[in-house]
């Protein structure tokens, strides 16, 4: 890709980023390209539909994720890497509402659950980190992950959605922690 072009492409993926977080996935694509400094045709030279779009778009944050969880893994203290990681994708969850389902709902369901075992591994290894230091109980990470993504569809219509979802994901993790 030319540099110019690059630059377009990465210019389009953060004003949709913005976008998606305030209006959804039903946000304007014109207004996208507008806030991008391209024309329309620009953008869907690079994402013919709104689901490529969309699909760049999840792809990105799911990466950041992932990375950022297997960063997490080096951390002195395992409960509150955890605790960080969870944290990061309810954050997201809460977030890009509206994105996931329009994806699940789309042709990419390969991708999806690539995307998802990634993710699970990751989480799998924070638990377990957290499990083998005895800052957790031993539980299963695909119950956690549901959880947390339970907490990001109850909380996301909610007029305190962060707070609402802070507390529920608070009370996951207290119920992770052993009995002393």
């Amino acid at each position: 890709m030319r540099a110019d072009a690059r630059r377009n492409y990465e210019q389009l993926l953060a004003q949709a980023r913005i976008a998606f977080a305030e209006s959804g996935a039903d946000a304007s694509l014109d207004e996208i390209a507008r806030r991008a400094g391209v024309a329309s045709g620009t953008l869907y030279r690079h994402f013919p539909t709104r689901l490529d779009l969309i699909q760049a778009v999840l792809a990105e944050q799911l990466a950041e994720l992932a990375t950022l969880g297997r960063d997490l893994l080096t951390a002195d203290h395992a409960f509150d890497a955890l605790a960080t990681w969870l944290r990061a994708i309810l954050t997201h969850g809460l977030t890009y509402r509206g994105l996931a389902a329009a994806v699940m709902n789309s042709a990419l369901d390969e991708e999806v659950a690539n995307w998802h075992a990634e993710l699970f591994e990751v989480g799998a290894a924070l638990l377990d980190r957290a499990w083998q230091a005895g800052a957790v109980v031993a539980v299963d990470e695909t119950d956690v992950l549901k959880m947390v993504g339970a907490i990001a569809w109850a909380a996301q219509d909610a007029p305190d959605r962060a707070a609402q979802a802070d507390r529920m994901l608070t009370l996951v993790l207290n119920g992770l922690r052993p009995r002393t």
